[in-house]
């Protein structure tokens, strides 16, 4: 089972100005409580992350993302493996109120419990995944920027 996202978002500053703190990696854990570990240092291609993230259901889930290709105030491409695995993509783009942002991933359980879940409860998988999604983007929005 995969878990398919493409997500636009909308914020009232400059591609500019969001990169700033979108690249703030050592505030991460501040913004966003369900982010339990994370460890990295920068926000530049070849960084590896080590992330362990606890969405409101009875798991949590250990991965490492690569990033892949790293544009500044454009794109970003990453890799992720562990519990799971997959690619994402984000696109930062100028619009007329400051800038959009895209979102789209490609992520599947690897981990045998978690394809068990997945596979037994679709929509419980999915929740998970556009919950973090969701409540990160509001958390970012209200702590991150000005």
């Amino acid at each position: 089972m995969e878990v398919r996202s493409d997500r636009r978002y909308a914020f009232a500053v400059s591609p500019a100005e969001l990169w700033p703190a979108l690249t703030r990696v050592e505030d991460y854990r501040t913004w966003w409580p369900w982010l339990r570990g994370f460890d990295a240092t920068a926000f530049d291609a070849g960084e590896q992350w080590e992330c362990v993230v606890q969405p409101p259901l009875p798991y949590s889930l250990r991965f490492r993302i690569t990033l892949d290709e790293v544009v500044p105030a454009a794109v970003v491409v990453a890799t992720v493996d562990g519990d799971i695995t997959g690619s994402a993509r984000l696109d930062i783009t100028p619009t007329d109120e400051g800038s959009e942002v895209r979102l789209v991933s490609q992520l599947a359980p690897r981990s045998p419990i978690l394809r068990v879940i997945a596979g037994a409860a679709r929509p419980i998988a999915q929740f998970g995944h556009d919950w973090v999604l969701d409540t990160g983007l509001r958390q970012f929005s209200a702590r991150a920027l000005p």
